[in-house]
């Protein structure tokens, strides 16, 4: 993942990466909100704030800050939300991812801000979902969303958001003085990943490291704490 750093004439600092798009944020997919918040707090040792609900997909989330406008969101279905009409995002619905989150959260997948997430659904040469219209209080964004809701390649090629609020939400979110450092791609088909992820320009914001066949693709999150540097898979 590569950062350019811009002193300003005031003497701070601004961190943005290169290119159109940029790390949006990464996705903690668990059972229930206090599995996942109990898992953050194990892992980074913060309490992550409660962050809101999502009535169209039926979920809520807690957020927070990982700097450069970047933040990890842990996402759970809300049991008291009304059944959607359509399939949940980010493979809520499907029965082996959630199997899976039973036995503990995991980081399941990424997503991509982009200045035209339409232009980018035309060019990127691959389905990356329908531009859809969400908003939650104040913040209106259009997401790529596939009609099945199913994780991009498993979750290694990341959902697609366009904000049409400002500032970025993130900068309204605590600060616990975590910040990402990078975000890599564990494939067995590195050349594969690697130009998908050129073909949505996103190929600057994350590592791709091959894998064995026999092993399952995943994420790795590598995040500086106030008490040192943690990996999230």
């Amino acid at each position: 993942m590569k950062f350019y750093r811009v002193i300003l004439l005031t003497g701070s600092v601004v961190i943005y990466h290169s290119g159109m798009n940029n790390l949006d944020h990464i996705v903690v997919a668990a059972d229930s909100l206090k599995q996942g918040v109990d898992y953050v707090r194990s892992c980074l040792g913060i309490e992550i704030p409660k962050g809101g609900f999502h009535r169209t997909m039926g979920t809520h989330n807690h957020l927070m800050q990982l700097g450069n406008d970047a933040y990890l969101e842990v996402i759970a279905i809300d049991p008291e939300a009304e059944v959607p009409k359509r399939p949940r995002w980010f493979g809520l619905d499907d029965s082996l991812l959630r199997a899976a989150i039973k036995q503990g959260p995991r980081l399941i997948t990424w997503v991509m801000n982009t200045a035209d997430i339409r232009q980018l659904a035309d060019s990127a040469g691959f389905d990356i979902g329908t531009p859809t219209a969400l908003s939650r209080d104040q913040l209106k964004w259009e997401i790529g969303l596939t009609d099945d809701g199913r994780l991009l390649a498993g979750g290694m090629l990341p959902y697609c958001i366009q904000w049409h609020s400002a500032p970025h939400p993130s900068r309204d979110m605590v600060d616990f003085d975590c910040l990402l450092q990078n975000l890599t791609i564990y494939h067995n088909r590195p050349r594969w990943i690697t130009e998908r992820l050129d073909a949505m320009g996103a190929a600057h914001l994350v590592d791709v490291e091959a894998i064995a066949d026999s092993e399952t693709p995943y994420l790795s999150a590598s995040i500086d704490t106030p008490t040192g540097t943690v990996i999230l898979t």
